[in-house]
């Protein structure tokens, strides 16, 4: 029972420590300084990088296509065994 109380008591001291260390105006600050070190993509690898997506996208979308016409006429034959 004493450990729980101590353990209750620490754990608001720190929460209180952690708690306001700067406010809003510091992590603006912070986040200013962190988007600098961003590291952007250039337009040619954006563009890059769109047309790798869009490919996959149109071959997913095929085969997809292609397992899912395959699996109706699958079904539609199964059915067409029971009359």
């Amino acid at each position: 029972m004493a450990k729980d109380k101590q353990v209750a008591k620490s754990s608001k001291k720190d929460a209180e420590k952690s708690g306001k260390k700067g406010g809003i105006k510091q992590y603006f600050k912070e986040l200013k300084s962190e988007l600098k070190k961003v590291v952007w993509p250039t337009r040619q690898q954006v563009v890059n990088n769109t047309g790798v997506v869009l490919s996959v996208m149109a071959v997913m979308a095929v085969f997809l296509f292609a397992v899912d016409a395959g699996l109706g006429k699958a079904f539609e034959a199964l059915l067409s065994i029971g009359k």
